[in-house]
């Protein structure tokens, strides 16, 4: 089981204290990938999250139990987690009867869409006639410079992906656990809304404007000691058709001395977009270190990180055994753990 977040720092960029524990909203969803926001937290601050919520007709559950604002809050609950990063990161109209529910019940909101919940007329209006909070946790920091292209001390590693919700951050978090089991000093550094929310600190990097992502990727993990990994949260794919800008400022500024390659067995073509294959292991590799060395002439591949959800063990391992002789690498499913992924963090050292 993953470790809390409560032993996993993170980069520069810290956000206030949040209202928790949380209550976790689903919305009307029917895609598991987009509920990322929720799994992650239900996975990663399990201890913070007393529930879930959701609109009439949603598909997707996180296997927590389902409570109306008003159970969450007599049980503790300070706070409703908007729990889904859906395409474009709307709020749509659907939501807002549940997010308005949350805060009559005395619930402060939490996002991290692109949708600022502050620029929401009717929840602006009873926040402030309420005394709750609408918190916006998806907003970077002012400040950002452009990229510098100047190589910092210590070293990095990257998480890269075929896709988006592969396993970047389960890997990445995952990673830091076995790196310091290994007695390396190692720091988690998220990039992404639900990394922020789970470690406490970070950069959204899809939030900042385009000349100054690469900028926000260097500030993502500044310099540090000879020893030191950060362990940074990928984001998006270089071969996504809507995303790969943000993945290619990340890969640049990030400077990784190393990456790890994450698919999802099973999945056969782009999320959101049907139309699109996805790209092989081998390919997503080799791009990713082929652009690379523009900032890191000395940038590797350690293995691959293998989301198995849709198997069973012994599919599971069969497939990561097969996969591993295929590629001539270490293969491994963070969540199944195990040897495998011992193999794999030792191979990021290596």
């Amino acid at each position: 089981m993953p470790q809390s977040a409560r032993s996993i720092q993170a980069a520069p960029g810290a956000i206030d204290p949040l209202p928790q524990p949380y209550l976790l909203f689903l919305g009307d969803i029917a895609e598991p990938a987009y509920a990322k926001t929720a799994f992650g937290l239900r996975d990663w601050a399990g201890e913070r999250c007393v529930g879930e919520y959701a609109c009439v007709g949603a598909e997707v559950s996180t296997g927590l139990r389902f409570m109306t604002p008003e159970q969450a809050f007599a049980e503790g609950a300070r706070s409703m987690v908007i729990g889904v990063a859906n395409p474009g990161g709307r709020i749509p109209p659907a939501w807002l009867p549940a997010l308005l529910q949350a805060l009559e019940t005395g619930l402060d909101l939490i996002g991290g869409m692109h949708a600022r919940l502050e620029a929401i007329d009717s929840l602006r209006s009873a926040a402030g006639r309420l005394g709750r909070r609408l918190i916006d946790v998806r907003q970077p920091p002012s400040g950002i410079p452009i990229a510098s292209g100047r190589k910092r001390s210590g070293m990095r590693l990257l998480t890269v992906g075929t896709d988006c919700a592969v396993g970047k951050k389960y890997t990445a978090l995952v990673l830091v656990r076995e790196l310091r089991a290994l007695g390396v000093d190692a720091d988690f550094r998220a990039s992404g809304q639900t990394g922020v929310l789970i470690a406490g600190r970070g950069i959204p990097l899809d939030a900042v404007v385009a000349d100054f992502a690469a900028g926000a990727a260097e500030t993502l993990s500044p310099d540090a000691g000879a020893e030191h990994w950060d362990v940074i949260e990928g984001q998006g794919s270089l071969f996504h058709p809507a995303y790969a800008g943000v993945s290619l400022a990340l890969l640049h500024g990030s400077q990784p001395d190393v990456i790890v390659a994450c698919h999802e067995a099973g999945r056969d073509t782009v999320l959101g977009h049907p139309g699109y294959g996805l790209p092989g292991i081998e390919e997503t590799i080799e791009l990713n270190l082929r652009l690379g060395r523009r900032t890191n002439p000395q940038i590797r591949c350690a293995g691959v990180s293998l989301n198995t959800a849709r198997l069973d063990a012994a599919q599971a391992e069969r497939l990561i055994a097969a996969e591993s002789e295929r590629l001539g690498c270490p293969v491994a499913d963070p969540m199944r753990g195990g040897e495998a992924f011992r193999r794999l963090a030792q191979a990021c050292l290596a």
